[in-house]
């Protein structure tokens, strides 16, 4: 049964754009925060995406690039502008392409939640609870978005990337447009949720006229913002509705978001996937390929999902981590399956400190040393923002 059930996650995809993506594994958007603090890739982070090309995946998302180095999430993040390291940029698409991989940046925009030792976080509404201040974005302000996603996007296809994912989910700026958590405005833009995703069916309609037909377009979407008061199922298909509308090539499902209370979805102890319910819901809605990402731990698992019919791609993120040839290796031995490790009371940040210090050695050739423990794993991962953020600012002249 499993080697039946690996042949279907193994079988070629069509995007609407005419891509043929070679199976429907993706390794999904993280925030490997490997840039060098100036906004550009470093030769780890190119190593890192050329290991998961040779590792059989049909393409990769470089999690949290910005169209902006105002409203960044981490000093890590990479940036698309005038002044980018463009020879280092073509290297990472060459490198990440290579073993007929695609590589998408996904483009984000931090927001209210962009990091504020090296920006003035800003939404849609001014915020001021504990854990969370932000100012408002002026009208003007939230109309030139657009094009700024639309200028990166564009940039991107002139480097040599095979596509882009906008990112409206867990909370950043075109997710917290959608969320009633964030967005408190009585304009066109808040309100109701035809209102509320105004700015992201712009965005999305800006990217889609500024590259090549051929160029892939996708949006990663929140189900749910998995907090109360926040962004709720129902109002998250009439999103999948209007998305359907456009050119865009596939929705990226997932879910949760980073407003102070909740809790991270990638954190959650489940048996199996998050977010499938949902996209049940959504083939309903809409006919553009689904990808649905996050708690896929096991090949059974993921082919189940695509047997079904309720997903037509599968992201994976903490399983390429842990094994970043999985894809070649599940085709080989369909018995294997990747062993996550325990935690026990981590302390706040300590997992994805974790995963971000074995991205690290991944793209170091040196994922064999231990890491060590917890505590001092999340006082390094610190120490290397800190850091960051001095030549961030300098660079940037914030």
């Amino acid at each position: 049964m499993k080697t039946l059930n690996s042949h279907k996650l193994f079988q070629p995809l069509e995007l609407p754009c005419g891509v043929v993506l070679k199976n429907r594994i993706i390794k999904s958007a993280m925030s490997d925060s490997l840039g060098d603090g100036c906004g550009n890739p470093t030769d780890a982070q190119i190593r890192l995406y050329q290991r998961w090309a040779e590792g059989g995946v049909a393409a990769m998302i470089i999690g949290e690039v910005q169209v902006s180095p105002h409203f960044a999430e981490k000093p890590g993040n990479l940036v698309l502008h005038s002044n980018s390291d463009s020879a280092h940029f073509r290297e990472l698409a060459r490198k990440g392409t290579s073993n007929g991989a695609q590589l998408w940046l996904q483009l984000g925009h931090a927001g209210a939640l962009a990091h504020a030792p090296i920006s003035i976080p800003k939404g849609p509404s001014a915020i001021d609870v504990p854990g969370l201040t932000c100012e408002a974005l002026t009208t003007q302000e939230i109309q030139s978005i657009p094009t700024e996603f639309a200028s990166a996007a564009s940039m991107a296809q002139s480097l040599g990337f095979s596509g882009v994912q906008i990112h409206a989910a867990h909370g950043f700026l075109l997710s917290q447009f959608l969320s009633p958590l964030f967005n408190k405005r009585d304009d066109e833009y808040g309100g109701s949720i035809d209102a509320r995703m105004r700015l992201l069916i712009e965005v999305v309609e800006q990217v889609r006229g500024a590259v090549d037909p051929a160029f892939v377009v996708s949006v990663k979407l929140n189900a749910t913002d998995q907090l109360s008061g926040g962004l709720e199922e129902e109002k998250s298909l009439d999103v999948i509705s209007s998305l359907d509308k456009t050119n865009i090539d596939l929705v990226d499902i997932s879910g949760g978001t980073y407003f102070p209370g909740a809790k991270s979805a990638s954190d959650k102890v489940t048996a199996g996937p998050y977010f499938l319910d949902y996209a049940r819901r959504a083939r309903h809605r809409t006919d553009k390929p689904l990808m649905v990402t996050g708690g896929f731990k096991t090949l059974d698992r993921a082919s189940d999902a695509i047997i079904s019919g309720d997903a037509d791609l599968i992201g994976l993120a903490r399983a390429m981590v842990l094994s970043p040839d999985l894809p070649s290796r599940w085709l080989a031995d369909p018995a294997y399956n990747p062993e996550f490790p325990g935690f026990s009371a981590p302390p706040e940040g300590g997992i994805t400190a974790w995963y971000t210090m074995k991205l690290t050695q991944l793209g170091q050739d040196r994922e064999t040393e231990d890491l060590p423990d917890l505590e001092t794993i999340v006082g390094i991962y610190n120490l290397r923002d800190e850091e960051r953020e001095i030549v961030w600012k300098k660079r940037f002249k914030i």
